[in-house]
């Protein structure tokens, strides 16, 4: 199938700021790209790209006062299958782990893995069998604790506050979740992308991007994700990282407003491209 996906995004700022944007879809989704308007900036400024410690593909930025506007716009091919399951795949013993994927078993900016937390984790879920089972019965607790409510969103709000309040919005599920999931010796990454109403009733609010969260098992990555918690078909992935602190859409180094914000991800026929 074909996926039409994109934003955009506009800010007043109050003074010239130099932006970091993570807008691009992820390079490991490049070869699925059949159409592909790059990021740009309204007005015009030099755009520099560049890879972070995490492989994901930024643009660095400064822009002037007053209205500017980032947008992109692609047409992306995917498989039209829905998350990969994989039951049997096993957990790994600690030593058995590559070195590369120790850093997501620890605490981070919104995951505290060295919180109460980790006792919890071990009381809710350590008589349970390990591997895929394991990190299910984590995103079927997950899903059934929080209650999701766009007004209750929180740029701030961590896992131990989200396992507290009981509420929050895609992020805050799968902070939780990844917590939990490090805290068991799983090691656990936040992602951050697309993910259109396809394969399931439409929702009636507007467009956001999604969060879910991979975790390292039998030698691979599987996504998951706590607050749908159901197989979903046309994932398209922006970026990886710790938490939502590493893959936030802009991080901006000057005072500024958002203005307006608009996504799209539809599936789309071939003959309208």
């Amino acid at each position: 199938m074909l996926i039409h996906a994109g934003f955009e995004a506009a800010f007043d700022f109050v003074a010239p700021t130099t932006v970091l944007l993570v807008g691009n879809i992820h390079p490991t989704r490049t070869a699925s790209i059949r159409r592909l308007e790059p990021l740009t900036v309204t007005p015009q400024s030099a755009l520099n790209g560049y890879f972070d410690l995490y492989g994901n593909q930024c643009v660095r930025t400064t822009v002037p006062a007053g209205r500017v506007v980032f947008r992109t716009n692609a047409v992306v091919e995917d498989s039209g299958l829905p998350d990969h399951q994989a039951p049997q795949a096993r957990q790994h013993a600690l030593q058995e782990l590559p070195d590369d994927v120790l850093h997501y078993l620890l605490a981070s900016r919104y995951c505290e893995v060295d919180s109460e937390l980790r006792d919890t984790a071990w009381k809710l879920f350590g008589h349970l069998p390990a591997g895929w089972p394991l990190v299910q019965a984590v995103c079927d607790f997950v899903h059934r604790h929080i209650r999701f409510d766009y007004l209750k969103a929180r740029a701030n709000r961590t896992a131990l506050e989200v396992y507290r309040e009981r509420v929050g919005v895609c992020r805050d599920y799968m902070h939780l979740a990844v917590t939990f999931c490090r805290s068991l010796n799983i090691p656990a990454r936040y992602c951050t992308g697309y993910l259109g109403d396809i394969g399931v009733p439409r929702q009636p609010s507007p467009m956001d991007f999604s969060a879910w969260f991979e975790v390292y098992l039998g030698t691979a990555w599987y996504s998951f994700d706590a607050r749908n918690n159901i197989p979903r078909i046309g994932r398209i992935l922006m970026a990886r990282g710790r938490d939502a602190a590493d893959v936030a859409l802009t991080t901006t180094f000057g005072a500024n407003q958002l203005a307006s914000f608009r996504v799209w991800t539809d599936e789309v026929s071939p003959d309208a491209f």
